[in-house]
């Protein structure tokens, strides 16, 4: 491996240094620098768009050219006459200045290619057609080859280092919170323009009083003749696994429909070959675009999530069946008002193993090392709907309306087997619904005075179910049992829990800005947060002969009080707050002082008991950017903030986490209080196209909610309390990314610090952890020759765990991605990672990934294409994972899908 790496990191240096370079400078007819003039350079042998390049403030340009060629270099700038050039290129570099005049003949150079890159204000604009090769099927792959913009390991697109929060085609909403249905589905022969809309504002009418530095959306502009017809692609397949009882199947039909007035998008998914469009993981966090009114506010209300939290990756199941139907919609039936919408149904069957090791680092807690061996089977049924309404009767009004629903079905069935435990059966099983409706109404009074009303109202319900049956090989859980209250004399233990936790949450502010002049103006927030909990639970044992037992507990709390095994809590919260905010653009800053004045009421009531705390808190906050230039910025920001924990923390009564993790809440629990400090730096020089951002944030819980915890061998209970000992961290993570010529080279770094205070067993320890990665990264790209990125990932976790205790885990995984296009017809694509973890605890481990596939399509212009692809070439049937956590270290083997290969036929409308 380490042979093939040096052999194509030679190909490509040899490749990149093989070049002339030419730059200069170009000015108006009066000798003045034009910055943003753009120069491209097209190969008179191939006709090809060789390079391009945009001048920086100073006029100047750069462009890379090959050597004993001859190359029209045309120059264009808004307004002025374009200037053609014949270039001749030997070996040396070039240096050559262009002069410009004004447009106002009709004999205009016209121009052969279109730039790669252009800028219009805040916009910049990829002509994607200039970064394909051949090889691209998917948006996803022409987005990974632009400059500036990244797919990280999420799936999430990245733009200057921020994360898009919008993505859209043709202006239009496409499934509005998650973009990966848009990268991984929308053909990538559809695609026009690629329209990054920086300092993006929702509401046209905020724009001009809000800061919008860190939002970003984009903006899929499709081909000419796409509009009015069906365009898309039906994919499918078939192959054989490892089993000879498996048969693969994958049926794929992704269509879609765009017309001025409406568009429709059909996306449709069946397989057993581990290819998911979205995991249940991502319809659990898909938010379709709702934003929380108090986001800003300084307030956070924690909600909680009951819903099963352990949903496996698919790609750590060793079996995957998944369906996925999903639709997106718009309407415009009149040019003021805009509907739109989707359905989302996923499903998801999954086969896991996994084999686990956790060693306890305190040898004073006298926990024995455990050994685990678990296999289970997920089910997972979701639904997803929203509709949403847009009316602008006029420029001076706006009315928004949303709603959200979600739906699910998903249980669990897990068989554990551990070395201290013994044998368990386990069964988690949660159907959750949650309706969230959205209101937002804009109104213009004049120039000076703007009004806005943001509310949303949430409403959810979830109702998780715990079994779990055995328990009797050991006498481990005994002590336990007899705490619960259970009856002993069974021949194996079946205990169960039922929850219930109801939310209902109004989130509600209005907005008024006065502009006071061009450059400054005042924001008056009047908001309120309006919360109401029910938490109900109950443990119960079904014994041998089938009936039913309400056990007694035996456990105390911390001040003696005997713990119940139900729960029965009514949780309020309140917060009505009034925020003050300046705004002052001054050169190239942008100062904007504020505050908010919070009344702050908390009441829970448990057991015909009433707890109440209410309180007033002045919540300041800071934000000052340096705005260099359009595409450079320094920004700080300073948040206190107030943190609110969820009913289940309040509730007294004992809760089954797990059969070996147990808690019980605290009712007089206080909010947290936290300094959080922000600076930021991005910058996009589109000279020579060097993408550079850094941000480093610190932050700082005064009287953070932390857990206590006890262990009963292995079995431990917690519960919480407000830490008189802050907790820090301190976070930085830059990347640089650089254009040379058809070679773009990256780094990203990553160091993270941070101390936390534990409490087990009566004892505070601080625990430390310190963290780095470095993620060097080269691509290539090539109209004509094959491509290549490399990658290699380079992490330290360092933890420090009391006084004693220090743990170690280093990590390396080089990578290497191909794609080659073959006599315009063959499409051949493999990559290869392979991942070392060693530790100061444990011997080192590895494991590797290899896919390809080949493709054969007659012509760019072909209706079919027929594939072969192939996962997990090596078989691999496990990867492996070590870390630690405050009180243990551990180490895991996840048994996964095998190899897989099948052939597939795609017919594109």
């Amino acid at each position: 491996m380490k042979n093939i790496l040096t052999l194509l990191f030679s190909i490509v240096v040899m490749s990149s240094f093989a070049q002339v370079k030419m730059q200069g400078i170009v000015r108006d007819s009066i000798g003045e620098p034009l910055e943003l003039a753009n120069i491209i350079a097209i190969n008179k042998t191939s006709n090809a768009l060789e390079s391009y390049a945009i001048t920086d403030a100073n006029g100047k340009y750069m462009i890379s050219l090959g050597e004993n060629g001859s190359y029209s270099i045309q120059v264009s700038y808004i307004g002025l006459k374009s200037v053609d050039a014949l270039v001749e290129t030997q070996e040396a570099d070039i240096t050559k200045d262009f002069e410009m005049f004004a447009d106002n003949m009709l004999d205009a150079v016209e121009l052969t290619y279109e730039m790669p890159v252009t800028v219009k204000g805040d916009t910049l604009i990829y002509n994607a057609d200039s970064f394909k090769s051949g090889t691209e099927r998917k948006l996803e792959d022409v987005l990974k080859k632009l400059p500036g913009v990244e797919i990280t390991s999420e799936g999430k697109i990245e733009v200057e280092g921020k994360e898009v929060t919008k993505l859209m085609v043709n202006g239009k909403d496409f499934f509005d919170g998650d973009s990966k249905l848009a990268t991984k589905n929308i053909p990538s022969n559809a695609v026009d323009k690629i329209q990054v809309l920086r300092n993006y504002a929702e509401v046209g009418q905020l724009s001009g009083v809000q800061n919008n530095q860190d939002n970003v959306a984009i903006n899929i502009k499709l081909k000419e003749g796409k509009e009015n017809f069906w365009f898309g692609d039906v994919t499918v397949g078939s192959g054989v696994a490892p089993s000879p009882n498996d048969e693969l199947y994958l049926v794929q039909p992704k269509l879609f429909y765009y017309s001025p007035k409406y568009s429709i998008n059909v996306i449709g998914d069946l397989n057993n070959t581990g290819e998911v469009a979205l995991t249940g993981r991502d319809i659990r966090n898909f938010g379709g675009g709702f934003r929380s009114p108090s986001a800003n506010s300084g307030t956070s209300l924690n909600l909680g999530d009951n819903g099963l939290g352990g949903l496996t990756n698919v790609g750590d199941s060793q079996s995957i069946q998944s369906k996925l139907a999903a639709v997106n919609f718009s309407y415009a039936p009149n040019e003021a008002l805009d509907l739109s919408g989707f359905l989302i149904y996923n499903a998801n069957r999954l086969n896991t193993r996994e084999e686990s090791f956790v060693r306890y680092t305190n040898p004073e807690l006298g926990i024995p090392d455990e050994e685990t061996v678990q296999t289970g089977r997920e089910a997972t049924n979701q639904g997803l709907a929203k509709l949403s309404a847009s009316y602008k009767p006029n420029a001076s009004n706006q009315l928004n309306y949303d709603v959200l629903g979600r739906i699910s079905s998903d249980s669990e069935t897990q068989n554990e087997f551990s070395s201290v435990v013994g044998n368990t059966n386990q069964i988690d099983e949660a159907k959750p619904f949650s309706i969230n409706q959205n209101l937002n109404y804009y109104y213009t009074l004049n120039e000076t005075n703007i009004f806005a009303l943001e509310a949303q109202h949430l409403i959810k319900d979830e109702d998780p179910f715990y079994n779990v049956v055995g328990l009797k090989d050991e006498d481990t859980f005994e002590s336990t049992a007899t705490s619960l209250g259970l009856d002993t004399d069974q021949s194996y233990y079946n205990l169960n829990q039922e929850r219930r936790i109801k939310s209902n949450q109004l989130d509600a502010k209005l907005d008024y800005y006065n502009i006071l002049n061009s450059k400054s103006n005042i924001n008056l927030t009047l908001g309120t947060i309006l919360s109401k909990q029910t938490f109900n639970s109950n443990i119960f044992q079904f014994l041998d002969d089938g009936s039913y037992f309400d056990p007694t507990a035996s456990l105390t709390d911390e001040e003696g009080e005997v713990l119940m095994n139900e729960n029965d809590t009514e949780y309020n919260f309140s917060d009505i707050y009034l925020g003050f905010h300046y705004r002052l653009k001054t050169g190239k800053f942008t100062i904007t002082p504020g505050f908010s004045v919070h009344a702050y009421g908390n009441k829970n009531t448990q057991f015909g008991t009433t707890y109440e705390d209410n309180f007033f808190r002045v919540l300041p906050d800071f934000e000052t950017q340096i705005q260099f230039k359009k595409s450079e910025s320094l920004t700080f920001s300073y948040k206190m903030k107030n943190a609110f924990t969820d009913v289940t923390n309040l509730a007294e009564g004992l809760v089954l986490n797990n059969y070996n993790s147990l808690q019980y809440g605290e009712s007089e629990l206080q909010n947290s209080l936290s300094h959080n400090l922000s600076l930021r730096y991005f910058s996009f020089n589109l000279f020579n196209y060097t993408n550079v951002f850094a941000i480093l944030n610190y932050n700082k819980n005064i009287d953070q909610i932390r857990s206590y915890t006890n262990f009963d061998n292995v079995i431990r209970t917690n519960t919480f309390f407000n830490s008189n000992f802050a907790d820090e961290s301190v976070t930085a993570i830059g990347r640089i990314q650089r254009t040379y010529g058809k070679l773009r080279a990256s780094l990203r770094a990553n160091f993270n610090y941070s101390k936390s205070n534990q409490f087990v067993e009566d004892v505070r320890s601080v625990n430390e952890t310190f963290s780095q990665s470095y993620t060097p990264e080269l691509r290539t790209n090539f109209r004509e020759a094959p491509n290549v990125s490399l990658k290699y990932q380079f992490s330290i976790s360092d933890t420090k765990q009391g006084e004693d205790n220090d743990t170690q885990f280093i990590t390396n995984a080089p990578s290497v991605e191909f794609d080659a296009y073959i006599w315009k017809a063959l499409t051949f694509r493999t990559d290869y990672s392979y991942t070392s973890q060693s530790s100061n605890v444990g011997d080192t481990q590895s494991y590797q990934t290899w896919n390809a596939s080949l493709a054969y399509r007659k012509n760019d212009d072909a209706k079919w294409e027929y594939q072969l692809q192939a996962t997990n070439l090596l078989n691999i049937d496990s990867e492996v994972n070590n870390g630690s956590s405050n009180i243990s270290v551990y180490s895991s083997e996840t048994f996964i899908l095998p190899r897989f290969i099948t052939f597939r036929l795609t017919y594109t409308l």
